[in-house]
């Protein structure tokens, strides 16, 4: 039986991307604020959000990509695999894995769930493919409820 992937590989599509609710305003205000900075990325931003399906909190499944949750994803191009966590430029910190929404990578990770698999584009234009192979809830891992 074939299995129904949400990636673009081959298809031209791409992947579905849900977010949650509750960043939706910051991650549009943060859009916004980078048009100036850095064009390219505040649109691809911004195009993320226009296709996302938006969700209550409660209800954004535990296996799509949200600040806050860890995730691993492979590099196609590469083989290797890596785990961040994207979060608000603030809390950025690449050593302790923890990446900014306001990066190539963290665009282009933000809403997938887990099997989805998208081409973007590294800051020094090359183009690769990454699948997102897993995704933590933080709020789970830590047995704490999601307000």
């Amino acid at each position: 039986m074939a299995q129904k992937s949400p990636t673009s590989r081959g298809t031209g599509r791409q992947p579905i991307v849900v977010i949650g609710a509750d960043c939706l305003d910051r991650l549009e205000a943060l859009a916004e604020g980078a048009i100036q900075r850095d064009p390219d990325l505040a649109d691809r931003l911004l195009g993320e959000i226009g296709r996302a399906r938006i969700v209550p909190v409660a209800k954004l499944p535990p296996d799509v990509v949200a600040i806050g949750r860890a995730v691993t994803f492979r590099d196609e191009t590469t083989g290797q695999e890596h785990t961040v966590t994207p979060v608000y430029p603030e809390d950025a910190d690449i050593a302790r894995g923890q990446i900014s929404i306001l990066t190539p990578i963290g665009v282009a990770l933000i809403g997938l769930t887990e099997g989805a698999s998208l081409h973007w584009e590294t800051r020094d234009g090359k183009r690769r493919i990454l699948t997102v192979l897993h995704v933590t809830c933080q709020y789970a891992a830590k047995g704490l409820e999601v307000q």
